[in-house]
C-alpha cells in the first residue's frame, strides 16, 4: 500500500501541476484574444466616428472658396493654401491616435479664418486663445466638432464665441452661440456632439469633462487632461 501511495503521489502531483500550468496559459491566451478584439473594435469605432466629421468640415471650406472665387478672387490663392493644410491634417495627420497640440490648433486657426470670411455680415465671431505651451499631444479632430456645431446651429445675425485655454496640462474649450430652442431636440442637432462624447469616452475615459448647457445661449464646455 505504501508503494502504491508513493507511486500515485509521484504521478499525480506533476500531472496536477502541469494541468494547472496548461489551464493558466489557456486563460492568458483567451484574455489576450479578448483584449485584441476589444482594441480592434475600439479602433474601428473611432475611425467611423472620425469619418463622419471630416467631409462636413471640408465641404464648408470648399463652399467658402467657391463664393470668394466669384466675389473676391484675389483672396482665393491664400485660402487654397489654408485648405491644403487642412486637407493634409485631416487625411494624414489625424490618422494617428494623438497629434501635437500645435498642429491641431493650427487646423482650428485655419478653420476659424474660413468661418470668419464665410459668415461676414451675418455673424459676429469672437475667437480667443490662451495657451501656456504647445508641448502636448491631443486626440485629433475633437475641438473641431464643438466649433463646427456652434457655427452650424447658430442663428443669423448672432454671436459665436470660442475660447481655448491650455494651462498646467489641462485644456478647456468653451463655445457659445445663439440658437433656436425648438431645434435642440432634432437628430441633426445632437448627432455631432453625441459622436464627440463617444470618442471622448473611448479615448480619455475618466480624464475629461464634457457639459452642454441649453440656457439663453447654447454652451458646450470641454475639459481634457492632456497627460492621459
Amino acid at each position: 500500500m505504501k508503494c502504491l501511495s508513493d507511486y500515485l503521489w509521484q504521478s499525480l502531483v506533476p500531472l496536477i501541476f502541469f494541468s494547472f500550468i496548461w489551464i493558466l496559459y489557456r486563460f492568458i491566451d483567451k484574455e489576450n484574444e479578448v483584449e485584441a478584439i476589444k482594441k480592434e473594435h475600439v479602433e474601428m469605432e473611432l475611425k467611423f466616428l472620425k469619418s463622419q466629421i471630416n467631409p462636413h468640415v471640408l465641404f464648408n471650406n470648399l463652399n467658402t472658396i467657391y463664393s470668394y472665387s466669384l466675389e473676391k478672387p484675389n483672396e482665393v490663392p491664400e485660402m487654397i493654401l489654408m485648405l491644403s493644410d487642412n486637407l493634409k491634417h485631416v487625411l494624414y495627420e489625424s490618422n494617428s491616435k494623438t497629434i501635437s497640440l500645435e498642429k491641431e490648433i493650427q487646423f482650428i486657426d485655419n478653420y476659424m479664418k474660413f468661418q470668419i470670411l464665410r459668415t461676414e455680415g451675418t455673424k459676429q465671431v469672437h475667437y480667443k486663445k490662451d495657451i501656456d505651451t504647445y508641448n502636448h499631444q491631443i486626440a485629433p479632430l475633437l475641438l473641431i466638432t464643438i466649433i463646427e456645431n456652434a457655427f452650424k446651429h447658430s442663428t443669423l445675425y448672432s454671436d459665436v464665441s470660442i475660447f481655448i485655454k491650455v494651462e498646467k496640462d489641462t485644456l478647456e474649450c468653451i463655445c457659445e452661440n445663439d440658437y433656436k430652442k425648438e431645434r435642440v431636440s432634432t437628430t441633426d442637432f445632437r448627432i455631432g456632439l453625441q459622436n464627440l462624447e463617444k470618442r471622448l469616452e473611448l479615448i480619455y475615459k475618466d480624464d475629461y469633462e464634457f457639459k452642454i448647457n441649453k440656457g439663453e445661449k447654447f454652451k458646450v464646455y470641454l475639459k481634457l487632461n492632456l497627460l492621459y
